[in-house]
């Protein structure tokens, strides 16, 4: 598990990650217009540059050596011009890659004529999928079989091109190696992709596939049962303006808000999505944390003109922006809208509980070890009343407010919010945490906690539950017990 690590921090220097598809080149012609043409009701446009970038699956790859990543492209060309400059680019940014050159099949050309910033007109240059021989597809696979054991994660960029019309023998080889497999579908048949580890659809494309869905509950609910059928371990639904939605197998969804201002060309931003977050998991980053970092990108990349990427730095400059949540004591319903957005990044909750009448070194180790186990630490104290119903008439001998605000003095405390039970069942429940720690003075094990703890709904969501150690012969009760023998 992921723990308490910036996003400052991140180095994906030693992601290596392998990309099969649809490769094209995008070209951009550049110009102003002030007329109308006198031949039909379309302005003029003065072309006054060019400009040639890698596109499709050449661009994920793109992206994957911008944030630093070891990255190598497979695809199939014609033998073309198009396929000149492409290798072209390619080679100028050092980037690795295998072509197999496809007899009676022509590159894939995306040309768009953009005034002062704004799209005029796409033209697409390309031949029919089927065009692509049985023979060429061996002689891609056979590149890939080669080269898959040296990668840690494989990205599948299907643009329904023909490259990928039948992924599988990819999928099973990464599957049977135990390597990651990332795919990028634009079929309207999830079986396709079955086995795949996680598969990242638009809404609209995921919608194609199951049907509409009318709200997030459906949403996920059709999500699941897609992952079920085809045996995903993950599925993320990019949702435009919306964000994102992470659906694991295993465990609660996650819903990401999206990120960045002004949208100038939404081109290649899905690409930039399945990069990060790839090279984020070979990385050993979390799924939500890489989600988290992809939506990120994302609002970083739809602010550009044209097949864009984003760079580490670029990256690390946003997510500095973004790190900083309010903390400290904190009303119930206020906290859990605060939770919901630190889980949304990627961040894992602790969730801590008890009376802290008089704070000591035990507290004070056992919530540092409690923080380490993720990301944000969540103190719920029980209020005065509750204090007294467990201690007797004469606790606590300090006021909720009081014992609160000494906790959230600590360096080890990100949050502190009262509840008024005597356990903390129902406010594990409404705040969600992702772990509980307990100490094991009050539980030997994890199966012995009763339901009013919060645990089974916290297991139940995909968490965990710990138990510390506690330090020996230390405790409040002690401490008052001296004091007042004084």
């Amino acid at each position: 598990m992921t723990t308490n690590k910036d996003f400052t921090a991140l180095d994906l220097t030693a992601a290596k990650v392998l990309v099969v598809g649809d490769v094209m080149l995008d070209q951009y012609w550049h110009g102003g217009t002030s007329r109308i043409s006198p031949e039909a009701p379309v302005p003029v446009v003065k072309i006054n540059k060019t400009d040639n970038r890698p596109g499709g699956a050449a661009n994920v790859v793109n992206n994957l050596l911008a944030l630093g990543c070891n990255a190598k492209l497979l695809g199939i060309v014609g033998n073309d011009p198009a396929a000149d400059i492409l290798q072209q680019l390619l080679s100028v940014q050092h980037a690795a890659h295998e072509f197999v050159v496809a007899d009676k099949f022509s590159t894939i050309v995306k040309l768009r004529v953009l005034c002062r910033h704004q799209q005029m007109i796409r033209l697409d240059h390309e031949e029919d999928p089927t065009n692509i021989s049985n023979d060429t597809f061996k002689e891609l696979y056979d590149l890939f079989a080669r080269d898959l054991s040296n990668y840690k994660a494989v990205i599948l960029s299907d643009y329904a091109k023909g490259v990928l019309v039948n992924p599988q023998p990819f999928i099973q080889a990464s599957k049977a190696l135990g390597i990651t497999s990332v795919v990028d579908p634009k079929s309207h048949d999830l079986s396709i992709y079955r086995g795949a580890s996680i598969i990242k659809p638009n809404l609209s494309e995921f919608e194609a596939c199951v049907g509409k869905s009318n709200s997030l509950v459906a949403l996920e609910e059709k999500a699941r049962n897609a992952i079920k059928i085809n045996g995903f371990e993950a599925m993320i639904i990019t949702r435009g303006s919306q964000g994102m939605t992470i659906i694991p197998a295993d465990r609660a969804a996650t819903h990401i808000p999206a990120y960045g201002a002004e949208v100038y060309d939404v081109t290649g931003a899905g690409d930039t999505v399945i990069a990060v977050l790839t090279a984020s998991i070979a990385a050993g980053l979390s799924l939500e944390r890489a989600a988290h970092l992809s939506a990120v990108a994302a609002g970083i990349v739809v602010g550009k003109v044209g097949t864009s990427s984003v760079t580490l730095q670029e990256l690390r400059a946003a997510t500095e922006t973004h790190k900083e949540l309010p903390t400290g004591v904190a009303e119930e319903q206020t906290l859990k809208e605060i939770i919901k957005l630190a889980q949304a990044r990627g961040e894992k909750i602790v969730f801590v509980n008890g009376c802290y009448d008089l704070i000591h070194y035990g507290h004070i180790r056992y919530l540092e070890e409690a923080k380490a186990l993720g990301d944000r630490l969540v103190v719920g104290v029980n209020s005065d009343a509750s204090v007294k119903r467990l201690k007797g008439e004469s606790r606590p001998m300090y006021s909720l407010a009081q014992r609160m605000e000494v906790l959230a003095g600590l360096k080890a405390v990100d949050w502190v919010v009262a509840f008024d039970e005597d356990t903390p069942g129902r406010l594990v429940e409404a705040l969600n945490p992702n772990i509980i720690a307990k100490g094991d003075e009050h539980f030997k094990s994890i199966e012995e906690m009763p339901a009013s703890e919060g645990v089974a709904h916290v297991l139940k969501n995909g968490g965990s539950v710990h138990l510390i150690k506690r330090t020996a012969d230390v405790s409040s009760s002690k401490m008052i017990e001296f004091l007042t023998n004084q």
